[in-house]
């Protein structure tokens, strides 16, 4: 996969690309990124990217032309990239995206600053319109490096076990289960007897629990439309009457 970010403050992706999964995923060359500062397609002097709003308001917005002209020029020998506005107008960012992502061949990420785009951006140059949650940032550059980091750990052989992203939170519709590691016996907090019994059914049966229990407790619009057995409901029964007594 290649991922392509513009943004006004390149520097500030170095530190995240250059560390940790992301460095991984780059040696393993899963994936290439690359950060392109679209003033060097402003098209004057000056180097300006935005301007007054028509019709008078507060702010500056981001002008077509930069845009426009820097997707047309890194994408030139693309066949049909996703191009991605950062924008908390935008879709609300789940794993399921992140995995449909991860299937993609390139991704373009616009990160904007100021009041806002152009409308014409968002209406005849991207693709997707993404949000990483309903608050406002300085600029879209914190939230493409979250959305880049969810997408690239699920890219083939990023990971070093290929099933860690099939357990994860969300992945399942579910919140993942509590995890333990040694020593089992820490200032007497001991790590539950069912995970040092070897018996990987009744382990399964645990987690599956668990993680059902945690999303009971803490999220559980998750499990509006989740298809549970008749087992499950009858825990979560038992959960609510204990709650409510």
């Amino acid at each position: 996969m290649h991922i392509h970010v513009l943004s006004l403050f390149p520097d500030m992706f170095s530190g995240v690309f250059g560390s940790s999964i992301l460095k991984k995923a780059q040696e393993k060359q899963a994936v290439s990124l690359a950060v392109t500062d679209f003033r060097a397609y402003s098209g004057n002097k000056h180097n300006q990217v935005d301007d007054y709003p028509y019709g008078g308001g507060a702010g500056m917005v981001l002008k077509p032309e930069p845009l426009f002209q820097a997707v047309e020029a890194i994408t030139a020998n693309s066949k049909k990239p996703r191009i991605i506005l950062m924008c908390p107008q935008g879709e609300r960012f789940t794993q399921a995206k992140a995995e449909e992502l991860a299937l993609e061949e390139e991704l373009v990420f616009l990160c904007g600053h100021y009041e806002g785009y152009d409308e014409r951006i968002r209406e005849h140059l991207v693709t997707d319109e993404i949000s990483i949650g309903d608050f406002v940032l300085t600029g879209g550059e914190l939230g493409a490096m979250t959305v880049i980091d969810s997408v690239v750990r699920l890219l083939p052989g990023v990971l070093g076990n290929g099933e860690s992203p099939v357990q994860d939170s969300f992945s399942t519709g579910l919140l993942e289960h509590p995890q333990y590691t040694r020593p089992a016996d820490f200032r007497g907090l001991k790590v539950p007897d069912v995970l040092l019994s070897g018996n990987h059914a009744n382990i399964e049966q645990w987690r599956r629990e668990q993680s059902l229990y945690r999303t009971w407790s803490r999220r559980p619009d998750l499990l509006v439309n989740m298809d549970l057995s008749p087992a499950e409901q009858k825990l979560m029964t038992k959960w609510e009457n204990v709650k409510n007594n």
